[in-house]
């Protein structure tokens, strides 16, 4: 069984990789910049595969960044919140039918590479913020995956009821050199430790009863 992976570089697609690794596939990493505020995700996405000594590939759709404006990681007019995933300012971090442009991209690979898969990471705690972590946006898109080619490609989204310390264990278990990924969505040196990824970073580890090797910021008081 081979698997195309999306690699964001963060804590559930690393986990995603090696767990997909773990279940006996072969794995083919995907990382897509679509005009991220910064390319560390990306880069973490590709020392990642390199950890695992997985095919990494890397896809550029930098062209898209003036046509996904209004949101906060795409668009440098809006700044980006902190706070809780749960508080409504996070909706500020919505790309625009991202997850269907990333799943777009995994599924032409798939089916060129003869992947029988697609893999991402959508989990339970990104439903109130994301439309497109939705379960019933799995569905649908697991049943177009299965059509746009004659010979189908299935949509596997393993942590789709887990909760991100589920998760964070689940990479304990397995290993996941946690200090080279990458979730801030401001892309300093360090993690700025408010935005709402990097909240929800520090909150998962510490649910979980797993040491957090990320360095962050210093708060000012």
């Amino acid at each position: 069984m081979r698997a195309v992976v999306l690699l964001s570089g963060g804590l559930d697609s690393s986990v995603l990789l090696y767990e997909t690794r773990d279940s006996w596939r072969e794995a083919i990493a995907l990382s897509v910049f679509y005009g991220q505020r910064h390319y560390r995700e990306v880069n973490a996405a590709e020392k990642i595969a390199g950890a695992l000594r997985v095919p990494f590939r890397r896809v550029n759709l930098d062209d898209l960044r003036p046509l996904l404006h209004g949101s906060a990681l795409t668009d440098s007019s809006v700044p980006v919140p902190d706070g809780h995933y749960q508080e409504e300012s996070m909706r500020a971090t919505v790309v625009p039918a991202r997850n269907l442009l990333l799943l777009s991209v995994a599924a032409a690979v798939a089916v060129a590479e003869g992947a029988e898969e697609v893999a991402y990471a959508a989990h339970a705690g990104d439903h109130a913020v994301y439309p497109d972590c939705r379960p019933s946006f799995i569905e649908a898109v697991g049943l177009v995956l299965r059509l746009c080619d004659y010979r189908p490609v299935l949509l596997r989204t393993p942590f789709r009821d887990w909760r991100k310390q589920d998760i964070v264990r689940r990479g304990a278990d397995l290993g996941v050199p946690f200090d080279l990924t990458w979730s801030c969505y401001r892309g300093g040196e360090l993690h700025c430790g408010t935005c709402g990824t990097c909240v929800e970073r520090r909150e998962a580890f510490e649910l979980a009863g797993v040491p957090d090797p990320t360095r962050y910021q210093e708060r000012k008081e």
